[in-house]
């Protein structure tokens, strides 16, 4: 499997350890942290403070996706994300941007983003020109149905081998629009139009998918009810089971956690790393 990230302005030997990315939303209605950082001044705050942590990529946000979140117009996600991106984009770290939307991707990568992180796998019209010609990394994601109806029903015969063949399809249609393999990346999609035995079916073959695949995987797991459903906490309450979630994720080969307890994940990915080294 390939090594190496590159990652706009910055490039990561994914082979030295797991990179730590650090979950940055400017939404009022995130499921675990909504509010808390829409204001510009109170977003760039807690940027520093991860930075000071030890965060490798911070990912910004204007739209939530938790099950059930309304979609959010173009203008206003555009109101959230650009004032931070342009607050944050000479602070030394990768800049990634949680967006589907094309329009937001082609100004995000203007003014300076790193990442494209894209929940729906950039199979929006529009959304593979939008990135095509720069060159940040792309996060394709897998996700079953829309943030709207992903968690009424969902279904698999498979679930393992028909997240690959999701994925491996918008690679190879990636690939064929000119973008390279080692701007690519690959999310599972936990919590995306599964239920809690597809989450950790998918965490256990986090190995499998990059081997298939040829691509490092990015795991989200962090406060999702796939952690709740198996400590019986709350969102608030789920600081252990978050870090526990983190390292499984990295044990089967995860190249990069996206979490919300940064400090945490740092020391706890610092521990795993040097004993295991």
């Amino acid at each position: 499997m390939r090594q190496y990230l590159q990652c706009g302005r910055f490039g990561f030997a994914l082979d030295k350890r797991p990179l730590v990315m650090g979950i940055l939303n400017t939404t009022p209605d995130s499921f675990s942290d909504g509010g808390r950082y829409e204001s510009l001044e109170f977003a760039v705050s807690r940027a520093e403070e991860m930075i000071g942590e030890g965060v490798d990529i911070i990912d910004v946000g204007g739209e939530s996706s938790r099950p059930g979140a309304p979609a959010v117009p173009l203008a206003q996600e555009l109101g959230r994300v650009m004032p931070v991106l342009y607050a944050l984009r000479d602070m030394g770290k990768p800049l990634s941007v949680d967006t589907y939307k094309p329009q937001v991707m082609r100004e995000a990568i203007i003014a300076g983003a790193d990442m494209i992180n894209d929940i729906n796998g950039f199979r929006a019209p529009g959304a593979l020109e939008a990135v095509q010609g720069s060159d940040c990394a792309l996060c394709v994601m897998h996700m079953q149905g829309t943030p709207q109806s992903m968690q009424q029903d969902p279904r698999y015969e498979d679930v393992v081998a028909e997240v690959i063949s999701f994925l491996r399809e918008r690679v190879d249609a990636m690939v064929a629009a000119g973008i390279e393999r080692e701007r690519i990346c690959i999310d599972p999609g936990f919590g995306f139009g599964k239920t809690v035995e597809h989450n950790y079916a998918l965490l256990r073959n986090i190995g499998r998918m990059q081997q298939e695949i040829g691509l490092p995987v990015l795991a989200g797991v962090s406060r999702k009810s796939m952690i709740g459903a198996v400590t019986g906490k709350p969102v608030e309450q789920r600081l252990a089971g978050n870090i526990a979630g983190a390292l499984a994720a990295i044990a089967h080969g995860a190249r990069i956690v996206r979490v919300h307890d940064v400090v945490e994940t740092v020391d706890a990915v610092n521990v795993w790393q040097a004993a295991t080294i």
